[in-house]
């Protein structure tokens, strides 16, 4: 079975947002992190992961990215906020 994600990065907390979705949550962050992606998350250092969700259906996951992307920033930031109120980066939790 396949695992999936929906994730939110942050530059800082209430910083610039992104929104992505991947099938390799650590390979994928680590690419960010690295600035190995061009693009977006690198060109605003965007580099901390605040949020992500776990599915096995990949049509949920991509429906959720773009529904996601479409929210406004105060929705945005509220489910960050419920779930990792102090903006921690969840990355080293993912690699430990």
């Amino acid at each position: 079975m396949h695992e999936y994600y929906v994730y939110i990065m942050a530059s800082k907390r209430h910083g610039t947002l992104y929104i992505g979705m991947t099938n390799d949550l650590v390979r994928r962050v680590c690419q960010h992190r690295n600035d190995l992606i061009e693009g977006f998350t690198k060109r605003y250092g965007v580099h901390l992961l605040v949020h992500y969700e776990q599915t096995t259906d990949v049509a949920a996951a991509i429906w959720r990215e773009k529904r996601l992307k479409k929210w406004n920033r105060a929705w945005k930031i509220e489910l960050i906020e419920t779930q990792n109120p102090e903006w921690h980066d969840l990355y080293p939790e993912l690699v430990s």
